[in-house]
């Protein structure tokens, strides 16, 4: 026969005593009280000790925190075993840990992963919810809830009726209340060890996201979205989850690496796509890739033949990708047509008397006039495809293998957008082909390097080459020539404008760096026979085993 003593007959023992009968896991049911005097009491709560022999099992049932923790650590001291007394109407998921002496009463719920101490009292109608922890001896009082993430003191109790919200630990290197916020709702506050600046960009304000004690591991990556840049971070992060999540099911169903050869983002605790803080700044985060590394500069035809690999590879995966389901997050980034007519607008307008100084510089982009509209031509008549494209692809937007040298995943995907393939290769061979600095004033030391080129070109062609039509190949010179042309054009509307877009250290900054950018222009174009062999060379042997330089 099994049977439970009960010390403490008052208010909250005749409950604890009615919720064991329905439990039904006793055939007798007995109290000790010093105070309340009836048939079911058999002694005063001094008895215990005597009374080990006839009970195994024995419970504290006082509405004192201190008093009923205090009896229920006596009564394992003295051998007893002392289980929870669960109503069968609550609801306790068979995930959360409750300690010994737990009164869990009539429709309480205790959720996922809570973790209750020893002697806690979750009184009718009260909800413990999810990842929870209660210490020693705590009382939820009637219809209190404890909202998910919180921590609860030994002994502490709520008020009938109360709600209780996270407790909010202290993360080393998190000062801003908006960045502990945006931490809290990836439910990596809880975890986290400690948070600090990230990377180079610009942009963003990025920190990576240590977890794990002493030096911790480098997890996560939280960024606040720029608003002046990305007016729209709704649209931003549609397409970026669009994509990952395209990319991820691809990787996975050729049996790659989803963890590392893409990146993947994670929603909000209430399935967002971003935070907002209260500042309404937009908040995302994503998996940290270990053992990479970016590369801020090409250092041999190598490391740029590896990058048109990725960058090729990447518009492989989306080939298939509906291009017309992305927003346009930035309008008409790279419609050339329109940045050669922002610049004729500044150059009418002049209104910082720049012109005068620009002169040789305004001739060349009015010399190249019709140039600027031939891609966006093709578009429109339907003779190259729209795809999905990434906008940004600098060699430093790449993680690479940093043991393998060997490109793993495309980062950075705020401008992903419908666009030219064109576009993208030919903004890789501007930034990465070029010998000299973008901002380089000494225009001697600024050149076109065919090899670098021709290291791109195939590495591209390998990987992308399968997914490109025909005409997209024939034109990828003229890609290389746009971005550069139109990235001048930027840099010089920018310099008439009086530097409003573009950061700059001096008053001359943007026009040296459209200097730069006529000058590979002009190199292009007395390589342009060159250029052209190289991609018929690579067009003709995609797919094949190639060396690289």
């Amino acid at each position: 026969m099994s049977k439970l003593l009960i010390l403490g007959a008052g208010g909250l023992g005749r409950m604890v005593g009615e919720v064991a009968a329905a439990q039904g896991c006793w055939d007798q049911i007995a109290f000790l009280d010093d105070a309340v005097h009836s048939s079911a009491v058999v002694g005063r709560c001094t008895d215990y000790l005597s009374l080990t022999g006839e009970y195994s099992q024995a419970v504290a049932a006082f509405g004192d925190n201190r008093l009923r923790l205090s009896w229920t650590e006596k009564l394992l001291e003295a051998g007893y075993s002392v289980p929870c007394v669960i109503h069968p109407s609550a609801i306790v998921s068979p995930s959360a840990v409750l300690g010994e002496g737990c009164l869990v009463l009539h429709g309480a719920i205790v959720n996922t992963n809570a973790v209750l101490g020893k002697a806690c009292l979750v009184n009718s109608g009260a909800l413990v919810d999810h990842d929870n922890r209660l210490e020693d001896g705590v009382h939820i009082n009637l219809h209190s809830t404890i909202k998910a993430w919180c921590h609860m003191e030994t002994c502490s109790r709520t008020e009938a009726g109360e709600t209780v919200y996270s407790t909010r630990r202290s993360i080393l290197g998190v000062e801003d209340r908006n960045l502990e916020d945006a931490l809290f709702a990836f439910k990596l506050g809880e975890v986290a060890s400690y948070v600090k600046p990230f990377g180079s960009g610009h942009i963003n304000d990025t920190y990576a996201v240590y977890l794990g004690d002493g030096a911790g591991t480098l997890s996560y990556v939280i960024q606040r979205i720029n608003t002046e840049v990305f007016k729209k971070p709704q649209e931003v992060m549609e397409n970026i989850f669009g994509v990952t999540e395209y990319l991820r099911a691809r990787i996975l169903a050729r049996g790659g690496d989803a963890d590392r050869e893409t990146l993947n983002y994670i929603k909000t605790k209430t399935g967002a796509p971003y935070f907002e803080d209260a500042d309404g700044g937009p908040w995302r985060c994503y998996n940290y890739i270990p053992d990479s590394v970016c590369i801020e500069s090409v250092r041999t035809p190598k490391d740029f033949y590896n990058s048109g690999k990725s960058f090729g590879a990447f518009l492989r995966e989306l080939e298939n990708y509906p291009a017309e389901t992305l927003h346009e997050t930035i309008e008409k980034f790279h419609d050339t047509r329109k940045r050669l007519r922002d610049f004729e607008t500044a150059l009418e307008r002049d209104v910082w008397d720049r012109a005068r100084t620009c002169k040789p510089e305004t001739a060349f982009v009015q010399a190249h006039a019709r140039d600027c509209a031939v891609l966006m031509d093709l578009l429109e008549q339907g003779r190259l495809p729209l795809r999905v494209t990434h906008n940004d692809t600098k060699l430093n937007n790449i993680l690479f293998d940093k043991d393998t040298g060997e490109g793993l995943c495309v980062i950075d995907l705020d401008t992903i957008m419908p666009g030219l393939a064109l576009n993208d290769y030919g903004d890789s061979i501007r930034f990465g082909a070029s010998t000299a600095r973008e901002d380089e004033p000494d225009l001697e030391k600024v050149h076109f390097d065919l090899e670098l080129f021709e290291a791109y070109t195939k590495g591209y062609l390998e990987t992308a080459g399968s997914a490109l039509t025909d005409m997209e190949k024939e034109y990828l010179p003229w890609g290389a020539k746009m971005m550069t042309l139109e990235c001048g054009i930027r840099f010089l509307t920018d310099y008439l404008q009086g530097d409003t877009y573009f950061k700059v250290t001096h008053s001359t900054h943007n026009l040296e760096r459209a200097r730069t950018q006529f000058k590979l222009v002009s190199e292009m174009e007395a390589h342009w026979e060159e250029m052209g062999a190289i991609v018929k060379k690579y067009s003709m042997t995609e797919g094949k085993e190639n060396h690289a330089h």
